[in-house]
C-alpha cells in the first residue's frame, strides 16, 4: 500500500482483517512523517520511506518505488491518499494490479482538489471512484463508483468527511473481490462480483 497521509483507507482494509483476503506485505510513503506509517508498525507491517527529494526524476522516484514493493513480494499494489504520480513504468511493472481510490465520481473533478472543485462546480452529487491505474491521472478503468449527495452549507471538510466513510466501506469491498480473483478487465471495462 502507498500513503502519504494518515492512512484511515490504511486502516479500514486493516479492520476488515480476514475478510480482505489478502496480505498487506508493505506500506510506503514519499513522507517520513506519513501517520500510515505508524499505523502499518503499528499492526506489525514493515513501513518503508521513498522521499521524492532523494530521487533526479519521476522514473528514478518510480523505479525505486517498484523495486521497494517488488522487493516486499507484493503481487499488486493499493494507493490510499499517495499524492505522488508515478510514470508509466509503474503501469508496465504492474499491469492491471494498481488500484486508487478518488473522492469524486470519475471522469468528473479529477485530479488532487477533487472535493473542492466539485463544491466550486456546484454540483448536487459527487462520490467515490475506485479504479485501476493506467498512464494517465485518474483515468483507468473504473471498478466501481458510490455517490454521495452535496448537502446545503457543506463545506470541504464536511463534504470530505462523508465521502470517506463512503471510501472506509467501498475499498475493502474492492480490494476483497480483487484478492479473490472477482473481478475481470476486457479492455476500459471492469466486472465484479459486488458482495451481497
Amino acid at each position: 500500500m502507498l500513503v502519504s497521509g494518515s492512512g484511515s483507507n490504511l486502516q479500514a482494509l486493516l479492520d476488515a482483517g480476514d475478510d480482505l483476503g489478502a496480505e498487506i506485505v508493505l506500506v510506503l510513503s514519499d513522507k517520513a512523517d506519513a501517520y500510515g506509517l505508524e499505523r502499518a508498525r503499528g499492526a506489525g507491517i514493515p513501513a518503508a520511506v521513498v522521499r521524492w527529494a532523494d530521487h533526479a526524476d519521476r522514473a528514478a522516484f518510480t523505479t525505486a518505488v517498484c523495486d521497494a514493493i517488488q522487493g516486499a513480494g507484493a503481487e499488486a499494489v493499493v494507493l490510499a491518499g499517495f499524492m505522488r504520480i508515478l510514470s508509466a513504468e509503474a503501469v508496465e511493472r504492474f499491469p492491471l494490479r494498481i488500484l486508487n481510490i478518488h473522492p469524486s465520481l470519475l471522469p468528473s473533478f479529477p485530479g488532487a482538489h477533487a472535493v473542492e472543485d466539485s463544491l466550486a462546480h456546484g454540483a448536487k452529487v459527487t462520490g467515490v471512484t475506485v479504479h485501476f491505474v493506467d498512464e494517465q491521472v485518474d483515468h483507468g478503468p473504473v471498478i466501481a463508483q458510490r455517490p454521495v449527495l452535496i448537502e446545503e452549507g457543506d463545506d470541504a471538510d464536511s463534504l470530505h468527511a462523508r465521502i470517506q466513510q463512503v471510501e472506509h466501506q467501498l475499498y475493502p469491498e474492492v480490494v476483497a473481490a480483487f484478492a479473490a480473483g472477482r473481478i475481470t478487465v476486457e479492455g476500459r471495462t471492469v466486472h465484479w462480483e459486488e458482495p451481497s
